[in-house]
């Protein structure tokens, strides 16, 4: 794969060109110059866009497909071309599945459709088997077909002793175990933020205190142990705190936060939209400004999406009875883009993979082209016209991002939006 990158902004710390506006020649997958007014002898495909700026290729440690089982939700390769489209080189896909990926055999599977792709795709294999949360999973098998991360997703391990052991035997082989922050017992049946809202709105309230016994319990298991362990999608104010003070401790702890609920709260649920109905819940203002103050400090690692197609069948029901979960691939960039700079929104769109054992690459001549293309300038209203997922459960339609993706060069491999 051969192009020409016309008068592109590169904004990338690690780069010797960072915000600096060059021309970017990438023969056979690899940057072979970056310069001024490159010449194009050989006639190579030219990328010119209004306000072209470039980055390291983006990063979302957890994304969901639905394939096995669930393809009428999102098969690998549409939800590989979604990454794509919407600026992501590299993705690490849950075991929300049926079956679960639990198994060696179930990791090649998810390698094997997801071969030869411009993205790439880290599995995250389910931490026990079939995701029950009563024995744990093939650990140690799984790590070796190349699991990077052990999860069942956005289900809590109730039994502590089940944690403990997992924390122990991954440390043998530096397994990086996530815990999904919720006491089941204490959120019940609770389908949003208690609050004042849910009292208004009549629906049963998943209170704060269920992600922070929680985080509680799994911190001391953590200081026990001496494992390494990571803390998907936290949601409240006192959930930074818990974080900030294990990370002052020394502890290996790491957390995520879902964009969703950096920028939307619980005020959103008075249309009854369930496409407000995700895990954790969207919580209050409060929250929304500990959790951005915990991403400016670096108590929160990294951000995620949190990408998770629905189909129509199980959204387009009574709140109670719908399905929790949103896409977010397409929305990430702008939603990010509308709340931080351009440095801290490509900052927090590249962190993560170290957590996870991967690399980055800087984008400097020699260096295989790893490439998120994008405009940060221009707000608009997401609408169904920008979701390229198979379902169309999105909550940030009707609302105003900035700056949208143009696509990714990754892989020997280019994908734009047309």
């Amino acid at each position: 794969m051969n192009v020409l990158i016309k008068s592109a902004t590169i904004v990338d710390p690690k780069s010797d060109f960072h915000n600096q506006t060059f021309d970017i020649l990438v023969e056979k997958g690899t940057i072979s110059q970056i310069g001024k007014n490159l010449k194009n002898p050989k006639n190579y495909k030219e990328i010119k866009n209004d306000n072209l700026h470039v980055s390291q290729g983006w990063f979302d440690s957890s994304v969901s497909f639905g394939e096995p089982g669930f393809e009428e939700r999102e098969t690998i390769e549409n939800g590989l071309k979604t990454a794509a489209l919407s600026g992501f080189t590299a993705v690490a896909v849950n075991s929300n599945t049926n079956p679960s990926i639990d198994s060696y055999a179930d990791i090649m599977f998810l390698k094997g459709k997801a071969s030869g792709k411009a993205v790439k795709l880290y599995p995250i294999g389910a931490l026990t088997k079939e995701s029950n949360g009563e024995e744990l999973a093939e650990l140690f098998d799984m790590k070796n077909a190349g699991a990077i991360a052990f999860y069942d997703y956005q289900k809590p391990i109730s039994n502590p002793n089940l944690m403990k052991l997992a924390l122990q035997y991954a440390s043998n082989f530096e397994g990086l175990i996530f815990s999904f922050p919720q006491e089941s017992k204490i959120s019940g049946f609770g389908v949003m933020n208690e609050n004042v809202t849910s009292t208004s709105l009549g629906l049963k309230g998943n209170p704060s205190l269920a992600e922070e016994l929680q985080i509680v319990r799994d911190l001391f298991l953590l200081e026990y142990t001496g494992g390494k362990l990571h803390i998907p999608t936290i949601s409240t104010a006192k959930s930074v705190e818990l974080i900030r003070n294990a990370k002052n401790q020394k502890l290996d702890v790491s957390c995520s936060v879902a964009i969703h609920n950096l920028v939307l709260t619980d005020n959103e649920l008075n249309t009854f939209n369930t496409n407000y109905k995700v895990s954790p819940p969207l919580r209050t203002q409060t929250d929304c400004d500990a959790l951005v103050e915990g991403l400016k400090d670096g108590t929160i690692d990294m951000v995620t999406s949190d990408h998770n197609p629905i189909d129509i069948e199980h959204k387009k029901v009574e709140f109670e009875h719908a399905k929790y979960g949103t896409i977010g691939l397409e929305s990430a960039f702008g939603a990010l883009n509308k709340l931080f700079t351009i440095k801290k929104t490509v900052d927090l769109l590249t962190k993560g993979k170290e957590r996870f054992g991967l690399t980055s690459t800087p984008i400097q001549v020699g260096n295989e082209a790893d490439i998120s293309l994008f405009n940060p300038a221009g707000e608009y209203k997401f609408s169904k016209e920008n979701i390229k997922s198979s379902s169309r459960n999105a909550i940030f339609e009707n609302h105003t991002l900035e700056g949208n993706a143009y696509g990714i060069i990754a892989n020997n491999q280019m994908i734009l939006n047309q």
